[in-house]
Protein backbone atom coordinates (compact mmCIF):
# COMPACT_ATOMS: atom_id res chain seq x y z
CA UNK A 1 0.00 0.00 0.00
CA UNK A 2 1.15 3.54 -0.81
CA UNK A 3 1.58 5.82 1.77
CA UNK A 4 0.89 8.84 0.36
CA UNK A 5 -2.84 9.35 -1.07
CA UNK A 6 -4.91 11.75 -2.86
CA UNK A 7 -8.56 11.97 -1.69
CA UNK A 8 -10.62 13.25 -4.79
CA UNK A 9 -13.94 14.59 -3.90
CA UNK A 10 -17.14 15.63 -5.52
CA UNK A 11 -20.64 16.59 -4.25
CA UNK A 12 -21.77 13.38 -6.21
CA UNK A 13 -24.36 12.52 -8.64
CA UNK A 14 -26.82 9.25 -8.51
CA UNK A 15 -27.07 9.31 -12.36
CA UNK A 16 -24.92 6.43 -12.94
CA UNK A 17 -23.83 7.24 -16.36
CA UNK A 18 -22.79 11.14 -15.88
CA UNK A 19 -20.92 9.78 -12.57
CA UNK A 20 -18.44 7.67 -15.04
CA UNK A 21 -18.64 10.19 -17.60
CA UNK A 22 -17.64 13.08 -15.40
CA UNK A 23 -16.62 12.44 -12.23
CA UNK A 24 -14.88 8.74 -12.81
CA UNK A 25 -13.12 10.70 -15.90
CA UNK A 26 -11.96 13.22 -14.11
CA UNK A 27 -10.47 10.69 -11.38
CA UNK A 28 -8.76 8.86 -13.93
CA UNK A 29 -6.90 11.54 -15.32
CA UNK A 30 -5.86 11.94 -11.99
CA UNK A 31 -4.80 8.86 -11.53
CA UNK A 32 -2.72 8.64 -13.98
CA UNK A 33 -0.91 11.89 -13.18
CA UNK A 34 -0.25 10.91 -9.78
CA UNK A 35 0.86 7.12 -10.40
CA UNK A 36 2.52 6.86 -6.83
CA UNK A 37 -0.31 8.23 -4.98
CA UNK A 38 -3.41 6.19 -3.98
CA UNK A 39 -6.27 7.79 -5.18
CA UNK A 40 -9.71 7.49 -3.92
CA UNK A 41 -13.22 8.73 -3.91
CA UNK A 42 -15.57 10.98 -1.98
CA UNK A 43 -18.72 12.31 -2.03
CA UNK A 44 -19.77 15.09 -0.21
CA UNK A 45 -23.81 14.53 -0.15
CA UNK A 46 -25.32 12.24 2.39
CA UNK A 47 -28.66 11.99 0.87
CA UNK A 48 -26.77 10.93 -3.16
CA UNK A 49 -24.93 8.68 -1.10
CA UNK A 50 -27.29 6.91 0.41
CA UNK A 51 -29.47 7.08 -3.13
CA UNK A 52 -26.41 5.03 -4.60
CA UNK A 53 -26.94 2.70 -1.66
CA UNK A 54 -30.15 2.26 -1.81
CA UNK A 55 -31.01 2.14 -5.62
CA UNK A 56 -28.06 0.35 -7.28
CA UNK A 57 -26.01 -1.52 -3.80
CA UNK A 58 -22.74 1.00 -5.20
CA UNK A 59 -20.72 2.09 -1.90
CA UNK A 60 -19.51 5.83 -1.77
CA UNK A 61 -17.47 6.98 1.16
CA UNK A 62 -18.27 10.00 2.83
CA UNK A 63 -15.20 12.14 3.65
CA UNK A 64 -15.01 11.15 6.83
CA UNK A 65 -15.40 7.42 6.12
CA UNK A 66 -12.82 7.86 3.28
CA UNK A 67 -9.90 9.33 5.54
CA UNK A 68 -10.91 6.67 8.35
CA UNK A 69 -10.22 4.39 5.32
CA UNK A 70 -6.84 5.69 4.54
CA UNK A 71 -5.61 5.74 8.14
CA UNK A 72 -5.96 2.17 8.65
CA UNK A 73 -4.29 1.33 5.08
CA UNK A 74 -1.19 3.39 6.62
CA UNK A 75 -1.34 6.55 4.09
CA UNK A 76 0.18 8.65 6.46
CA UNK A 77 0.29 11.86 3.77
CA UNK A 78 -2.73 13.02 1.87
CA UNK A 79 -4.09 15.46 -0.18
CA UNK A 80 -7.46 16.33 -0.48
CA UNK A 81 -8.72 17.88 -4.02
CA UNK A 82 -12.55 19.05 -4.36
CA UNK A 83 -14.09 18.89 -7.41
CA UNK A 84 -16.63 21.74 -6.49
CA UNK A 85 -16.76 24.82 -8.92
CA UNK A 86 -16.37 27.38 -5.77
CA UNK A 87 -15.54 27.72 -2.34
CA UNK A 88 -18.82 27.86 -0.84
CA UNK A 89 -20.70 25.36 1.63
CA UNK A 90 -19.42 22.38 0.86
CA UNK A 91 -15.85 23.21 0.30
CA UNK A 92 -16.20 24.98 4.10
CA UNK A 93 -17.30 21.74 5.47
CA UNK A 94 -14.92 19.86 4.00
CA UNK A 95 -12.73 21.92 5.14
CA UNK A 96 -14.16 21.69 8.65
CA UNK A 97 -13.62 17.82 8.23
CA UNK A 98 -9.98 17.70 7.53
CA UNK A 99 -9.42 19.73 10.31
CA UNK A 100 -9.99 16.78 12.76
CA UNK A 101 -7.35 14.37 10.76
CA UNK A 102 -4.72 17.21 11.19
CA UNK A 103 -2.62 15.29 14.07
CA UNK A 104 -3.81 11.75 13.01
CA UNK A 105 -2.00 11.95 9.27
CA UNK A 106 1.33 13.35 9.19
CA UNK A 107 0.32 15.81 6.98
CA UNK A 108 -3.16 16.46 5.19
CA UNK A 109 -3.77 19.49 2.95
CA UNK A 110 -7.38 20.39 0.97
CA UNK A 111 -6.43 21.91 -2.16
CA UNK A 112 -8.49 24.79 -3.93
CA UNK A 113 -11.75 24.38 -6.21
CA UNK A 114 -12.15 25.49 -9.73
CA UNK A 115 -12.59 29.20 -9.19
CA UNK A 116 -10.23 30.47 -5.77
CA UNK A 117 -7.87 33.03 -6.85
CA UNK A 118 -8.52 35.57 -10.06
CA UNK A 119 -5.93 33.29 -12.25
CA UNK A 120 -8.27 30.52 -11.90
CA UNK A 121 -11.23 32.45 -13.68
CA UNK A 122 -8.76 33.21 -16.47
CA UNK A 123 -7.67 29.55 -16.50
CA UNK A 124 -11.08 28.42 -16.67
CA UNK A 125 -12.34 30.98 -19.18
CA UNK A 126 -8.93 28.78 -21.39
CA UNK A 127 -10.45 25.81 -20.79
CA UNK A 128 -14.24 26.41 -21.45
CA UNK A 129 -12.89 27.70 -24.93
CA UNK A 130 -12.16 24.50 -26.07
CA UNK A 131 -16.22 22.89 -25.66
CA UNK A 132 -17.84 26.37 -26.93
CA UNK A 133 -19.18 25.71 -30.41
CA UNK A 134 -19.61 28.11 -32.87
CA UNK A 135 -21.79 30.51 -32.48
CA UNK A 136 -22.78 34.34 -34.42
CA UNK A 137 -23.56 36.99 -33.43
CA UNK A 138 -27.28 37.10 -32.75
CA UNK A 139 -26.58 34.39 -30.61
CA UNK A 140 -25.22 33.15 -27.27
CA UNK A 141 -24.48 30.66 -24.82
CA UNK A 142 -25.75 30.62 -21.26
CA UNK A 143 -23.83 28.84 -18.58
CA UNK A 144 -25.87 27.38 -15.99
CA UNK A 145 -24.36 27.34 -12.70
CA UNK A 146 -25.62 25.76 -9.29
CA UNK A 147 -25.36 29.28 -7.25
CA UNK A 148 -25.44 29.38 -3.57
CA UNK A 149 -26.91 31.46 -0.51
CA UNK A 150 -23.67 31.80 0.50
CA UNK A 151 -21.50 35.06 0.39
CA UNK A 152 -18.74 33.39 -2.56
CA UNK A 153 -21.89 33.26 -4.61
CA UNK A 154 -20.34 36.74 -6.19
CA UNK A 155 -18.00 34.16 -8.04
CA UNK A 156 -20.54 33.98 -10.97
CA UNK A 157 -20.71 37.81 -11.52
CA UNK A 158 -16.51 37.52 -11.78
CA UNK A 159 -16.99 34.58 -13.90
CA UNK A 160 -18.59 36.83 -15.81
CA UNK A 161 -16.53 40.06 -15.89
CA UNK A 162 -13.31 37.46 -16.42
CA UNK A 163 -15.61 36.21 -19.77
CA UNK A 164 -16.12 39.73 -20.81
CA UNK A 165 -11.88 40.43 -20.64
CA UNK A 166 -11.11 37.51 -22.11
CA UNK A 167 -12.54 38.53 -24.91
CA UNK A 168 -16.06 35.91 -24.98
CA UNK A 169 -18.72 37.59 -26.00
CA UNK A 170 -22.59 36.62 -25.29
CA UNK A 171 -21.62 34.27 -22.92
CA UNK A 172 -23.85 34.72 -20.11
CA UNK A 173 -23.37 33.37 -16.32
CA UNK A 174 -26.92 32.53 -14.77
CA UNK A 175 -27.51 30.23 -11.48
CA UNK A 176 -30.28 27.99 -10.74
CA UNK A 177 -30.22 28.82 -7.15
CA UNK A 178 -28.59 32.13 -6.49
CA UNK A 179 -27.57 35.55 -8.81
CA UNK A 180 -27.97 36.00 -11.63
CA UNK A 181 -31.16 33.85 -12.59
CA UNK A 182 -31.99 33.44 -15.83
CA UNK A 183 -34.73 36.29 -16.08
CA UNK A 184 -31.58 38.62 -15.28
CA UNK A 185 -30.10 36.84 -18.18
CA UNK A 186 -33.36 37.21 -20.69
CA UNK A 187 -33.00 40.86 -20.27
CA UNK A 188 -29.68 41.15 -21.67
CA UNK A 189 -30.37 38.79 -24.16
CA UNK A 190 -33.07 41.01 -25.14
CA UNK A 191 -31.15 44.24 -25.30
CA UNK A 192 -28.47 42.25 -27.88
CA UNK A 193 -31.20 41.29 -29.91
CA UNK A 194 -30.32 37.72 -29.46
CA UNK A 195 -32.51 35.37 -31.41
CA UNK A 196 -31.06 31.66 -30.67
CA UNK A 197 -29.18 30.28 -27.51
CA UNK A 198 -27.45 27.70 -26.36
CA UNK A 199 -27.74 26.23 -22.68
CA UNK A 200 -24.36 24.37 -21.62
CA UNK A 201 -23.79 23.43 -17.53
CA UNK A 202 -21.06 25.30 -15.86
CA UNK A 203 -21.20 22.03 -13.43
CA UNK A 204 -18.84 19.53 -12.88
CA UNK A 205 -21.50 16.88 -13.93
CA UNK A 206 -24.81 17.39 -16.20
CA UNK A 207 -27.14 16.26 -13.41
CA UNK A 208 -29.96 16.14 -12.10
CA UNK A 209 -29.86 20.38 -12.10
CA UNK A 210 -28.90 19.97 -16.22
CA UNK A 211 -31.94 17.15 -16.77
CA UNK A 212 -35.23 19.11 -14.50
CA UNK A 213 -33.79 22.36 -14.54
CA UNK A 214 -32.33 23.53 -17.73
CA UNK A 215 -34.26 21.13 -19.93
CA UNK A 216 -36.88 19.42 -17.99
CA UNK A 217 -40.94 19.12 -20.06
CA UNK A 218 -41.82 21.51 -16.92
CA UNK A 219 -43.09 24.84 -17.85
CA UNK A 220 -40.53 26.41 -15.77
CA UNK A 221 -37.44 24.71 -17.09
CA UNK A 222 -34.79 27.13 -18.48
CA UNK A 223 -35.15 25.35 -21.92
CA UNK A 224 -39.40 25.89 -22.02
CA UNK A 225 -38.52 29.28 -20.75
CA UNK A 226 -36.58 30.73 -23.22
CA UNK A 227 -38.52 28.76 -26.15
CA UNK A 228 -41.99 30.62 -24.77
CA UNK A 229 -40.27 33.83 -25.21
CA UNK A 230 -39.85 33.00 -28.45
CA UNK A 231 -35.98 32.30 -28.69
CA UNK A 232 -34.49 29.35 -30.23
CA UNK A 233 -32.74 27.03 -28.11
CA UNK A 234 -30.27 23.84 -28.53
CA UNK A 235 -28.71 22.04 -25.46
CA UNK A 236 -25.01 21.06 -24.53
CA UNK A 237 -25.51 18.22 -22.14
CA UNK A 238 -21.79 17.82 -21.27
CA UNK A 239 -20.39 18.13 -17.66
CA UNK A 240 -16.99 20.05 -17.08
CA UNK A 241 -15.88 16.66 -15.88
CA UNK A 242 -15.97 15.53 -19.37
CA UNK A 243 -13.52 18.46 -20.93
CA UNK A 244 -9.86 17.37 -20.26
CA UNK A 245 -8.67 20.77 -19.55
CA UNK A 246 -10.94 20.97 -16.36
CA UNK A 247 -8.92 17.91 -15.24
CA UNK A 248 -5.69 19.44 -15.92
CA UNK A 249 -7.05 22.83 -13.92
CA UNK A 250 -7.88 20.00 -10.75
CA UNK A 251 -4.05 18.19 -11.82
CA UNK A 252 -2.76 21.24 -11.15
CA UNK A 253 -4.01 22.49 -8.14
CA UNK A 254 -3.25 18.88 -6.76
CA UNK A 255 0.65 19.87 -7.54
CA UNK A 256 0.33 23.02 -5.42
CA UNK A 257 -1.55 21.51 -2.52
CA UNK A 258 2.10 19.08 -3.13
CA UNK A 259 4.10 21.67 -3.41
CA UNK A 260 2.84 23.32 -0.88
CA UNK A 261 0.89 26.30 -1.82
CA UNK A 262 -2.60 24.85 -2.29
CA UNK A 263 -4.04 28.25 -1.77
CA UNK A 264 -1.10 30.31 -4.17
CA UNK A 265 -0.55 32.18 -1.31
CA UNK A 266 0.97 29.80 1.80
CA UNK A 267 0.04 26.68 3.45
CA UNK A 268 -3.41 25.85 3.75
CA UNK A 269 -3.52 25.31 7.64
CA UNK A 270 -6.01 23.03 8.82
Amino acid sequence: MKNKGILVVSFGTSILSILKSCIENTENSIKREFEGYEVRRAFTSGMIINKLKSDYNLNIDSVDEALEKMLQDGILEVYVQPLHIIPGDEYDKLVEVSKKYKSRFNKIVVGRPLLYREGDYKIAASALKKQLPEYGDSEAIILMGHGTSHPINASYSMLQNILRDEGMKNIFVSTVEGYPVLENTICVLKEKNIKRVILMPFMLVAGNHVVEDMCGEDKNSWKNILKNMGFEVDLYLHGLGENKAFHEIYIQHIKDSINGNPLLMEMNKI
